[in-house]
Order: structure tokens, then C-alpha cells, then sequence
């Protein structure tokens, strides 16, 4: 007599934003704080193992210096600025997450990717959980692509989709995307919680399991991070943001996360006709509408990744008109302007108090490294006095809060990168003096504290 074992079902609330879990609704989530944002999802109780990286196969542990070390050899992508990103190329066996706002050009990018593999004889199978194949079809047309032996699936049940990578067995696999997946043995809506997670353990098994280089496209919230639980850049390899402004045609792919190359790693595009195109340098297309003998303008170099970048830093410092004065920063840490602003007034004697302040990277590019402190500082002071700064200038160095100019890394590299733009003088902080190897032709100024630096780069 044969007895039939029912599905256990359960009730839980899963939050949408962070991937907390509650037996019961609550309209503020306890995990990050957002409101309405626990939504009911079923589980059930299956009576099936999942199978392990390994595949089912049992295996010993065995003492690392027995682990051969070979080089794991790359899939180049002949997209410069893809591979600079991912540290080289792509790492077979590897799961890469793209996260980035609508209508950036994510699954653009990937497309582009696809064909540039097929065209080198690899094996790529291109899955859409939200476009048909002729719709893929007619994107490639618009973007001018010649049709490559690559294969197209529309397809959300990752269980179809796994018989489809059986059969024909590719190099490397494009999810485009992930909230549209859904598995079978989840009771839950596609793009929930519970959906994400399964259905990116099951495709990092097959990517692990069968060498193939998968690419997985993620939505990402109002906030700007990846929708889902967080627990999911945790297990993929490599996490690249693409981001931008709508309006702007320049696009910055960020690698935050990277297994197998340097984290914030950028690859600069622009958006044209026929899809996107790398920019071989970013430094002079970041100053082409630089304005010259303007206060409030300075050149900074940054370092993103391996690769110095020069961009321009623009402040604006005018009276306010309220109670409490303005303080606006895009593209830089707005703690950071405060501080510095704190140290101008203590330091320098600028009765800063009283006006509104505003600090923008053109461009569209954030700056996250200390080595820009003292750019901020020479733009709001060249602003508050009404100064213009030298425009053939280049301004580095960290600010401490007794007004010192602080040492930075890699500072041949930033000297040379405004060496080769044309600039006449770097100004860095006097510790990077020692052992400077600098072109002949450009001047290096040393300075020790914010006083000394104001002196050099602003104009009487």
C-alpha cells in the first residue's frame, strides 16, 4: 500500500528590498527600514536534495598544496574597455551580475558582447525573459549587427532553460534577467525574493559545473542597488554596475566586485546609433568643455581601478538665503565637502557659514578616493574669493583636519596622465616629492598644507 506524502505549504513575508523574512506582514521592514515593501510568498517543502557544485559526485577533501595552480585561461570579449572591467576577459565557469536603470544599455552591451564571441567561434546562448526572439532580432538589425551563429531563447522556466544548455551545450550563457526567472519547485512570484535566490544558486551550479561563462542582468531599486536579496553579489563572482544619465551619451560600467581582477575597475562608453562604443580616453573627453580663467573650476586626477582619469571639479559658494546655508555635492561624498568646508573655515578664515556651496564632477562621474580633497577645497575657495585658478593646472592631495596635505598612491601614473593632456603643473602633497620620477617638461609642486596650495593655484 503506497502512502502519497503531501507538499508542506508555508506562509511567510519576504521583503522585497533586502530579503528580510517574517512570519508576519508589518508595514516597515526591520531589516532596512522601508515601508511596504513585505510581500506574502509560499514555500513548499519539496522532497528533493539540491546537488552541490561538485554535481551529486562525492569528493575528499584533499590538502591545498596538492591543488595544482594553473592559469585559468580568458575569453577575450575584443571589447578593450569590457576586458579592462573584468580584469582581462571572461573566466570560463565564472557568474557575472550587470546591474544598472532602465533603458541604460545593459542588454545592449550584453548583445554587443554576444556577437563579438560568436564571431571568434564560441558557443553563445542568448536567454530573454522579456523580449521574443524577433524582437531581439529586430535590436540587433537596429544596431547595424551582422548575424553571427549565436543562439536565442525567449524562455522564463529555468528548468526548460536548463534542457536548452544541455543541448547545445555553449561557452557562454546571458540571462537577461534574473527577476524574470522562475523555478518551478518555488511557489512564489517570478522576481521575488525566494524566486532570485533559487534561480541564481541553480544557474551558479550549472556555470560551476559545466565551465560556462554566465552573464546574469539584474533590475536594480529607486535606490540604485540590485533588487533582490543582498545575499546575491555575495554568490556571483563579479558584480559590474553600468550607469549614466539618461540625457548624457557617455556610460561608465563599475566593477564593485571582482574575483578575478582589481574592484573599481571603469570602462567608459558612448551611446551612438549602432549601439555603444568604447572611449579610448575618458581623461580628454571628461575636459573637452572644460571653461578656462572661470572661478570655482579645477582639474583633479583620479584613480579608478588601475587607470588615472583627469575630470574637472566645479564649485559654486554664493550667500544664502536661508537659515541654514545649502550644501550640495553630486558625483563626491557630501560628508567629505562638509569637512573640507569645516577645515577652510578654521584653517583659512573663510566665513563659509553663511553661503550655500555646491560641488559637481562633470562628466558624471563619482569620485570616492581621498586624493580629491584638496581639488574640493581649491574649487570652494576659488569660488568664495572669486578667483579663477590656473587653467593649466592639476591639483592631488588628501586633507586632514589640521589642514595638511596628505600623501597619495600611484602618483607617477596621475603626474604622467596630465603630462600626456598637455597640463604645465601638478600640484601634490610634498611627501610624493621624494623619489618622483616625472617627465621633464611639466612642473611638480610640492605642498604641505592647504595654505601653501591656495597660494599656488589661485589666481590674485
Amino acid at each position: 500500500m503506497r502512502v502519497a506524502i503531501m507538499a508542506k505549504y508555508k506562509t511567510k513575508y519576504a521583503c522585497q528590498e533586502c530579503g528580510y523574512e517574517s512570519p508576519k506582514w508589518m508595514g516597515k521592514c526591520p531589516g532596512c527600514n522601508s515601508w511596504n515593501t513585505l510581500v506574502e510568498e509560499v514555500t513548499v517543502k519539496a522532497a528533493h536534495r539540491h546537488e552541490g557544485l561538485s554535481g551529486g559526485t562525492r569528493q575528499s577533501a584533499i590538502p591545498l598544496t596538492q591543488v595544482a595552480s594553473e592559469e585559468e585561461p580568458r575569453m577575450d570579449t575584443t571589447i578593450g574597455e569590457l576586458n579592462r572591467v573584468l580584469g582581462g576577459g571572461l573566466v570560463p565557469g565564472s557568474l557575472i551580475l550587470v546591474g544598472g536603470d532602465p533603458g541604460i544599455g545593459k542588454s545592449t552591451l550584453l548583445l554587443q558582447t554576444s556577437f563579438a564571441l560568436a564571431h571568434q567561434g564560441a558557443k553563445v546562448l542568448y536567454v530573454s525573459g522579456e523580449e521574443s526572439a524577433k524582437q531581439i532580432k529586430l535590436r540587433a538589425d537596429r544596431l547595424h549587427m551582422q548575424t553571427p551563429p549565436m543562439f536565442v531563447l525567449a524562455e522564463n522556466d529555468l528548468d526548460l532553460i536548463e534542457q536548452h544548455i544541455n543541448q547545445v551545450d555553449p561557452h557562454v550563457l546571458i540571462i537577461d534577467s534574473i527577476q524574470t526567472v522562475f523555478h518551478p519547485a518555488v511557489q512564489s512570484a517570478a522576481g521575488s525574493v525566494a524566486q532570485v535566490r533559487e534561480a541564481t544558486a541553480q544557474l551558479m551550479r550549472i556555470a560551476k559545473g559545466k565551465g560556462i561563462c554566465t552573464f546574469i542582468v539584474g533590475h536594480v531599486t529607486k535606490e540604485g542597488s540590485i533588487a533582490g536579496p543582498r545575499m546575491l553579489e555575495h554568490m556571483v563572482d563579479a558584480v559590474l554596475y553600468f550607469e549614466g544619465e539618461r540625457h548624457n551619451t557617455f556610460r561608465i560600467l563599475r566593477a564593485v566586485k571582482n574575483r578575478f581582477g582589481s574592484t573599481n575597475e571603469i570602462g567608459i562608453f558612448e551611446m551612438k546609433d549602432r549601439g555603444l562604443e568604447e572611449v579610448a580616453n575618458p581623461s580628454e573627453i571628461f575636459l573637452a568643455e572644460r571653461p578656462f580663467g572661470v572661478a570655482g573650476s579645477t582639474v583633479v586626477a583620479s584613480m579608478e581601478g588601475t587607470r588615472p582619469v583627469l575630470v574637472e571639479l566645479q564649485a559654486l559658494v554664493a550667500p544664502t538665503s536661508f537659515v541654514t546655508p545649502r550644501r550640495m555635492a553630486t558625483g563626491v561624498d557630501h560628508q567629505r565637502v562638509a569637512m573640507i568646508m569645516a577645515v577652510l573655515e578654521k584653517r583659512m578664515g573663510m566665513m563659509l557659514q553663511n553661503q550655500d556651496a555646491y560641488v559637481n564632477v562633470a562628466g558624471g562621474v563619482r569620485l570616492d578616493e581621498p586624493a580629491v580633497d584638496l581639488a574640493i577645497a581649491v574649487s570652494i575657495a576659488s569660488s568664495f574669493r572669486d578667483h579663477a585658478t590656473n587653467p593649466h593646472d592639476v591639483v592631488i592631495g588628501e586633507i586632514g583636519l589640521t589642514g595638511e596635505v596628505r600623501g597619495v598612491s600611484r602618483i607617477e601614473q596621475r603626474v604622467r596622465e596630465a603630462h600626456k593632456l598637455g597640463f604645465k603643473r601638478v600640484i601634490i602633497p610634498e611627501k610624493n616629492i621624494r623619489g618622483l620620477d616625472a617627465p621633464d617638461d611639466i612642473q611638480v609642486i610640492g605642498v604641505s598644507n592647504i595654505a601653501d596650495a591656495l597660494n599656488e593655484v589661485i589666481r590674485r
